[in-house]
């Protein structure tokens, strides 16, 4: 795409002579004649670079300087004067000013110029996109065969420029597999643009997602530039896709078919060339039966669909994602901790309905307020679902057991094993409270869904 180059001058033949050049040199230039008109578009517009012309009618040249300095730090700018000396010189680029150049500009002088801002401007870029990928951890940890699976799909799905629907329970980690996408695609190169559509209040994410133009709603004081417009080039994550609303998917539909959008309240035809991955916890397929959600909307964005799996599918990643996190936690300050065999061996038992997410946590929160360096089984037992000592509720859960293991094949598989004690354990609790769901879910310390979801996977009928 061609950079565009905001040119700030009273004097109409300035204007035309620069964009001339600007446009003969592959540039993409825009004419303002006043200081006030050039953040109405600043506001509204990307700008890669500002020729700013000294003395002007009402705002002049240096006080725009500042301004833009306070606002947009890292927009280089470039002063142009007819009146220049050496101290006003001086002064712009102690205010910030990339270069001076007198009028009438030297055509070679002007591109060299503009060359040289550009390309510390791109540097500086670089680096801001560097510090903000490097805390963030792109690398799905794991070697379970479900894991291994979603690896292998991103990475032969990442550096196409396909739209990919990432699907998933709460905390299983669908940001961190568009992160992933992001750091292996060809646009890797510039920030990913997130939008988190269930945290957007419904009248506010148009203006969120498209942008808006100055006085087009109460509020509005200044035109606002959207999310697609800052993805364009490169890659926009809509999470919770699920949550938008009939209105917002069928904007949002014309939007991805087309490429193109006005702003709220502006009439300007915008075209942009974004590259989508979403991201939901719903079952969209439901969501479609139910009227919440759009076929057409959902076959434009399912072209790769990846799903994360629940941690409960992939128990074999759980001692690997505990050390990663303990590595994590021990970089922020919160010192060096190891969890024991028999710890790990413990967690293993609990579901983790949150998934990582609920695991992260739980780690934190040990980390955090136990003392010892090595913790050990006693010491999270009574902080898991199932505290050590015994209630009446575990010496029920003995007996099943017991009748569970009672003539069973010894060399049963870990993972055999505690689904079949499940799913005893949950038909004799089950039994308990005359097969009342609500109360089960209440004793064995389940949410309500996530216990129907169990009985439905073992088979059992409730």
């Amino acid at each position: 795409m061609a950079k565009k180059i905001l040119i700030v001058d009273d004097e109409l033949s300035i204007r035309e002579s620069l964009a001339g050049i600007l446009s003969d040199e592959g540039f993409d230039p825009v004419t303002v004649e006043s200081a006030e008109e050039a953040f109405e578009l600043l506001d509204g517009e990307k700008i890669h670079l500002v020729l700013l012309d000294i003395w002007m009618p009402g705002m002049d040249g240096m006080k725009a300087l500042a301004r833009i300095k306070k606002q947009l730090p890292n927009l280089p700018v470039i002063m142009i004067s007819g009146h220049g000396n050496i101290e006003t010189a001086v002064q712009a680029t102690k205010m910030g000013a990339f270069d001076f150049i007198e009028k009438p500009p030297s055509y070679d002088k002007i591109v060299l110029s503009i060359n040289n801002a550009l390309h510390i401007s791109d540097l500086k870029e670089e680096n801001i996109i560097l510090r903000e990928k490097s805390p963030k951890k792109t690398k799905i940890t794991g070697v379970s065969k479900a894991i291994i699976s979603v690896r292998q799909q991103i990475e032969r799905v990442a550096p196409s420029k396909a739209w990919v629907l990432i699907r998933g329970e709460h905390g299983t980690g669908k940001e961190l597999a568009a992160q992933m996408i992001h750091r292996l695609s060809t646009s890797a190169d510039r920030p990913m643009i997130e939008v988190n559509c269930a945290a957007i209040p419904e009248e506010l994410i148009e203006s969120e997602l498209f942008g808006h133009e100055k006085g087009s709603f109460t509020g509005a004081v200044s035109s606002k530039r959207g999310k697609f417009d800052q993805a364009d080039g490169g890659i926009l994550f809509l999470d919770e896709i699920g949550d938008m609303s009939l209105k917002t998917q069928a904007k949002i539909l014309r939007i991805l078919q087309e490429q193109k959008y006005e702003r709220v309240g502006g009439s300007k035809t915008i075209s942009v060339n974004v590259r989508v991955l979403a991201a939901t916890n719903k079952n969209l397929e439901e969501e479609i039966e139910l009227g919440n959600f759009r076929a057409d909307l959902f076959w434009r964005l399912n072209v790769v669909p990846i799903t994360m799996p629940p941690l409960q599918d992939r128990m074999e990643d759980l001692p690997m994602l505990v050390d990663d996190l303990l590595q994590d936690f021990q970089s922020k300050g919160l010192g060096s901790k190891k969890f024991t065999p028999e710890a790990i061996r413990l967690m293993c038992h609990h579901d983790w309905p949150g998934n990582v997410r609920e695991l992260r946590n739980f780690i934190e929160r040990v980390v955090i307020m136990t003392l010892d360096n090595v913790i050990t089984d006693d010491i999270i037992a009574p902080l898991l679902p199932f505290p050590v000592q015994k209630t009446q509720q575990q010496k029920n859960t003995d007996t099943v057991a017991g009748s569970v293991w009672s003539g069973r094949d010894s060399l049963a598989t870990f993972k055999e094993a505690k689904k079949l004690f499940e799913k005893e354990y949950l038909h004799h609790k089950l039994q308990e409270n005359d097969g009342n769901i609500s109360q089960t879910a209440e004793q064995v310390g389940l949410e309500r869904s996530h216990l129907h979801k169990k009985l439905k996977a073992l088979g059992i009928e409730s």
